[in-house]
């Protein structure tokens, strides 16, 4: 598995696991367990996912050790501040069965319980998160859903930078004003929802490539987000899919065809799956 190193020199998989929606105890299970046995390293997870305690069984039942392994998850919204950050975060090793966390993030930066009072909760929850780092609890330390307004907010009061913004990135959805702000600022980008849900094996584009190198589509996405320096976190209860995505360091795309999917773009609504994290419902 190759990496990318973060801002502090850790090393981070450049292919994570993807769990989110992965509710079901047995089916999570599997999934993980063949994802590790497939040679992934790099599991995501939050505890909004509710699946936590299901991931932390299947590496215990998979032998993998645990630092062969690099686990990220996210605090959710109704745990900002010092105080609940610190507790929530506890309560994440508990479920995973492990001491400490390769990356944390902070889910999103302005949800509606501290729509009002983002910047200074996020300044204590951030506090907690260096807190835990310089504990040695957490290798890496970070955001998701994170606009350059919100990481301009937060670089105010920090006194460690963060290593990783998780945001939505996919063919046809303009991310360029946020992953032109993260690779000035050093800050590693990953990518949640790498196939829009499903909605790029329809793009054209997307097909043509695909048959030109003779490799799914889902392979011509990963590497193009690894040929752009982005961690791309695809999703799958399928074993043969699971086996797939993590097969893409043996073929390479040409940059005539990187700049093709650079400039596809969405039509209407299609592509634009993510919420604005300054007006989200949660």
């Amino acid at each position: 598995m190759k990496t990318f190193k973060l801002n502090n020199g850790v090393q981070i998989p450049s292919v994570g696991f993807g769990t989110w929606r992965m509710k079901d105890a047995k089916e999570c299970e599997q999934a993980i367990i063949c994802a590790l046995q497939s040679g992934y390293k790099h599991i995501d997870t939050a505890a909004f996912y509710m699946n936590e305690s299901f991931i932390g069984e299947a590496i215990k039942k998979s032998g993998v050790k645990r630092e062969e392994l690099f686990i990220t998850s996210k605090l959710w919204n109704t745990e900002h501040t010092y105080e609940k950050t610190i507790k929530a975060f506890n309560k994440t090793l508990e479920d995973l069965q492990t001491d400490y966390l390769d990356l944390y993030l902070i889910h999103w930066p302005r949800p509606i319980c501290i729509r009002d009072s983002w910047e200074e909760a996020n300044a204590q929850t951030w506090r907690a998160f260096e807190t835990l780092y310089n504990e040695g609890k957490i290798k890496a330390i970070g955001v998701s859903n994170f606009l350059p307004k919100h990481l301009d907010a937060l670089m105010k009061t920090a006194k460690i930078k963060p290593m990783v913004n998780q945001i939505e990135i996919h063919p046809g959805l303009d991310r360029s004003d946020v992953i032109e702000y993260c690779k000035k600022q050093d800050i590693q980008l990953e990518a949640w929802a790498p196939f829009a849900v499903g909605e790029v094996f329809s793009i054209p584009e997307l097909m043509e490539l695909s048959k030109k190198y003779s490799r799914p589509i889902s392979q011509i996405v990963l590497r193009w987000f690894l040929q752009n320096g982005i961690v791309p976190l695809p999703k799958s209860v399928t074993g043969e899919r699971i086996n797939q995505n993590i097969d893409v360091y043996d073929f390479s795309l040409s940059q005539e065809d990187m700049n093709i999917i650079d400039n596809i773009t969405g039509e209407g609504e299609q592509f634009v799956l993510h919420h604005d994290p300054d007006n989200i419902k949660f």
